[in-house]
C-alpha cells in the first residue's frame, strides 16, 4: 500500500469516535506496532522465505501434535484476508471514481445506487487481471512508475492542502481536540474503539512475503524491503494527515455530510483549492495509486492461494496448484480470486452493512495469523529451540517443511537478536491482542444494524467452515507445507 493512500485510507470512524488527536495518535500507535511485528515477521521470512508465509511459519514452529491443524487454519485465515483485502481495496477505488461523478454533477442529476460500485469494481478487477496476466513482465517498470507518481504524488496533493486551504486549524485543535460521538464511558475508550480505523491502513505490508520463491536473495531482500516500506509509507502518511487535519475547519460538518461518508477528504480538497477540477485532480493521483494496490494484492491473494492449494489446503486444489508453463504465473489462481472477490462484491449490492463486515476479515485474517506464527515464534525462542547459523538457511526443492526442519531450528541471515528479540516478540503480541480484541466493537454504543459491527459473526463463520472442511476432507488430504524455489531464486 502506498504512504499517499495509508494516509488517506484511515477510516473516519477514527476521527468520530476519537477526534483530530485520536487520529494522529492513534496512528502512531498503530505504525510503531506494525513496525514491531513486522520485524517478527521479516525474522520468519528470512529463516524461511516462502510463498506460503504465516501458514508455512506455523507448521514449523508448532508442537508435533497440533502443527497440521494450526498450519490448515492460519493458512485458510490468511487467504481469505487477502481475497477481502483485494475486494477492499477494487472498492475503495471504485467508491472514490463514483465519489468524482458526482462532484462534477454541477446539475445533481446522478444517483448513485448499490449496483454502481459493484460493476465499476468488475471492472478494476479484470484491468488488473489483465495486468497480471497478459503484460506481467512489464510490472517491474510499472512498479517503478508508480513509485515515481507516488513521491510526486505525496507533493502534488501536500502543497495545496497547505498553501491553498484558505482557514488552517490550530496546533492545538489538532493535537488537543478528542471526540467521543460513539457515546463510550471514557475517552480512553474511544481511543481504542477507534484504533481500528488506522490499522487497516498498514494491512498488505507482507505482500512481498508471498512473492519470495521469485525473489533473488530472499532471506535479506524481503525483511528490508518490508520495514523499508513501513519507514517511508508510515512517514509519508503521517505528514498527510496533519496536511488533512489541519485543513479540515469544520470537521463537526464534514462528519455529518452524508455525501461524503465514505471519502471526506475529497470535500477537503474541493474547500482547499476552491474547485471541483482541482479537487479531481488530487483524487485522480489516489485512485492511481489505489488501482496499483490492487494489482499488488491480487499478485499476492493468488500467490498465497496457489502455495496452500499446492499444499491440498482448499478445494479442487489440483487445479488451483496449476502454474503456466510459458509464463510461470499461477493463472488459474488468479482468476479464482478474481472471481471470489467478485462474487463477494455482489453482496454490497443487496445490503452494504454485511458487505462492510465481509471486508472486515481484512484485518481480522491478517492480525490472527501473525499473532499465531509470532506467538510460536516466541515460545520457540524461550525454549532455545533456534540455532544462530554461520550462513543462510537452505531451502530444500520439493521437501515438505515437517521433513526438512525436524529437530533444532535455524535463524536466517537477519534477526533482532538476544533479549531485544524477544522484547520485540512480546511487544508484537500485545499490539495484536488489543487490536484484534477492539476489531470486534462497534463505532457506537448502541448500533444499529447498519452501524453493527459484524467482523466477530463474519470470522467465525470461516473458521467454523474451514475447521468443518478440515476434519470432513483435508485432515487426510492436506499434506502439510511445501516449499518450491525457483533456481533463479537461490
Amino acid at each position: 500500500m502506498t504512504g499517499l493512500s495509508c494516509g488517506l485510507m484511515c477510516t473516519w470512524e477514527t476521527l468520530l469516535v476519537g477526534g483530530p488527536a485520536g487520529l494522529i495518535y492513534g496512528f502512531i500507535l498503530i505504525w510503531l506496532g506494525n513496525f514491531s511485528v513486522f520485524v517478527c515477521i521479516g525474522e520468519l521470512a528470512s529463516a524461511v522465505p516462502t510463498a506460503g508465509g504465516q501458514y508455512h511459519w506455523v507448521s514449523l514452529l508448532a508442537p508435533r501434535s497440533n502443527k497440521k491443524f494450526f498450519s490448515y487454519l492460519t493458512g485458510w485465515l490468511t487467504v481469505v484476508g487477502w481475497i477481502a483485502a483485494l475486494t477492499s481495496v477494487c472498492y475503495f477505488v471504485a467508491d472514490l471514481i463514483l465519489q468524482l461523478v458526482s462532484l462534477n454533477d454541477l446539475d445533481r442529476t446522478y444517483t448513485r445506487e448499490g449496483w454502481h460500485g459493484t460493476l465499476l469494481l468488475w471492472a478494476i478487477l479484470l484491468l488488473c487481471v489483465f495486468i497480471n496476466v497478459f503484460i506481467s513482465g512489464a510490472l517491474p517498470t510499472i512498479e517503478v512508475v508508480v513509485l515515481i507518481v507516488h513521491v510526486l504524488g505525496f507533493f502534488g496533493i501536500l502543497v495545496p492542502l497547505v498553501y491553498l486551504t484558505p482557514i488552517h486549524n490550530s496546533a492545538k485543535q489538532i493535537f488537543t481536540t478528542f471526540h467521543n460521538e460513539g457515546a463510550w464511558n471514557t475517552q480512553t475508550l474511544a481511543f481504542f474503539v477507534g484504533l481500528q480505523g488506522n490499522a487497516l491502513a498498514f494491512v498488505g505490508t507482507d505482500s512481498v512475503v508471498h512473492m519470495s520463491e521469485e525473489v533473488k536473495n530472499a532471506s535479506t531482500d524481503v525483511p528490508r524491503s518490508m520495514l523499508l516500506s513501513l519507514v517511508i509509507n508510515g512517514t509519508l502518511a503521517l505528514g498527510m494527515l496533519f496536511a488533512v487535519l489541519f485543513s479540515a475547519h469544520d470537521i463537526p460538518a464534514l462528519l455529518g455530510d452524508q455525501n461524503a461518508a465514505t471519502a471526506p477528504f475529497l470535500r477537503i480538497f474541493k474547500d482547499a483549492v476552491g474547485s471541483e477540477a482541482g479537487a479531481t485532480v488530487m483524487v485522480a493521483i489516489i485512485v492511481l495509486l489505489e488501482f496499483c494496490s490492487a494489482m499488488g494484492c491480487l499478485a499476492a491473494a493468488s500467490r498465497m492461494t496457489w502455495s496452500f492449494a499446492r499444499d491440498r489446503g482448499l478445494p479442487f486444489s489440483r487445479a488451483l496448484s496449476v502454474i503456466d508453463k510459458r509464463s510461470t504465473i499461477p493463472i488459474v489462481s488468479i482468476l479464482v480470486v478474481t472471481v471470489s472477490a467478485a462474487l463477494l462484491a455482489l453482496i454490497n449490492i443487496g445490503n452494504s452493512a454485511t458487505f462492510n463486515g465481509t471486508i472486515s476479515l481484512v484485518l481480522e485474517g491478517f492480525y490472527l495469523s501473525y499473532l499465531l506464527a509470532i506467538g510460536l515464534l516466541l515460545w520457540r525462542r524461550l525454549r532455545g529451540d533456534l540455532e544462530n547459523p554461520e550462513s543462510s538457511l537452505t531451502i530444500f526443492n520439493e521437501t515438505q517443511i515437517d521433513e526438512a526442519y525436524d529437530g533444532s531450528l535455524t535463524w536466517g541471515p537477519w534477526r533482532l537478536a538476544g533479549a531485544w528479540g524477544v522484547a520485540n516478540n512480546v511487544v508484537a503480541i500485545c499490539y495484536l491482542t488489543l487490536i484484534i480484541f477492539f476489531n470486534f466493537w462497534p463505532s457506537e454504543v448502541s448500533p444499529d444494524l447498519v452501524h453493527m459491527n459484524w467482523a466477530g459473526v463474519v470470522t467465525g463463520s470461516v473458521a467454523l467452515f474451514s475447521v468443518t472442511y478440515y476434519l470432513l476432507f483435508a485432515k487426510t488430504s492436506y499434506i502439510g507445507p511445501i516449499v518450491e524455489v525457483s533456481p533463479h531464486a537461490l
